[in-house]
């Protein structure tokens, strides 16, 4: 079992199936009307279309090369960040329905839909090339809402850089970059930025003292 554990290609596995649940389940949700709510900061910034047609590819660049980073000079870290990662997006597939909120920007479109539009919804996301390739997150995904997922990854990255020394700064200015990014996207309610910040440091504190990252105090860092 701890030979599966520390398997990097188990663990890679295990974040992927996890992503593909939360997916199908958010899918799911879209069926469901729901209403807006009233947010105190969105009407007072201003929605810049680029950044929402592609908060998607931003979000990429500023989370997956920094994470290979971390595999490369942290391997133990990188492991934990796959298993914790695959948890949070487990919780966050639970959250969306129970919050039921409904876009921040322009109309329900998806309430309603079909079981086979939820399927090709859900293939043409989880497929790693449609997804970059095409808009299939944008218009399969309009309810996904609490939490933030672009929030909530790239914090649980940064938790886990932290500790070295160019990696940490590069890994918040990601971060940075990506919550400023949903918010000039409209893409998600205040809420959910809180609440992604919130949730994953719970989730983060529980399993670092649960299952320690290092080892010992004086464990390396680069």
């Amino acid at each position: 079992m701890h030979r599966f554990f520390n398997s990097v290609p188990a663990a890679i596995a295990w974040r992927y199936a996890a992503h593909s649940a939360m997916v199908g389940i958010a899918i799911w949700n879209e069926a469901r009307p729901a209403p807006a709510i009233p947010d105190l900061l969105l009407p007072h910034i201003p929605k810049v279309a680029w950044i929402a047609n592609h908060n998607y590819h931003i979000w990429l660049l500023c989370y997956i090369p920094l994470a290979v980073w971390l595999w490369r000079i942290d391997r133990r870290a990188f492991l934990h960040f796959l298993w914790l990662g695959g948890a949070l997006s487990l919780v966050r597939g639970l959250c969306i329905p129970l919050a039921g909120l409904g876009p921040c920007d322009g109309p329900d479109v998806n309430a309603g839909i079909s079981a086979s539009t939820m399927w090709h919804s859900w293939l043409a996301i989880v497929n790693p090339f449609t997804a970059l390739t095409t808009n299939a997150a944008h218009v399969g995904l309009t309810k996904d809402m609490f939490f933030s997922g672009h929030v909530a990854t790239t914090f649980l990255l940064w938790l886990y850089a932290r500790p070295h020394r160019l990696l940490g700064p590069l890994a918040l200015a990601a971060h940075l970059t990506v919550t400023a990014a949903v918010f000039l996207a409209h893409l998600h309610y205040t809420i959910d930025v809180v609440g992604a910040w919130a949730i994953t440091g719970a989730m983060y504190a529980y399993a670092v003292n649960r299952w320690p990252v290092r080892e010992s105090p004086g464990a390396e860092l680069r």
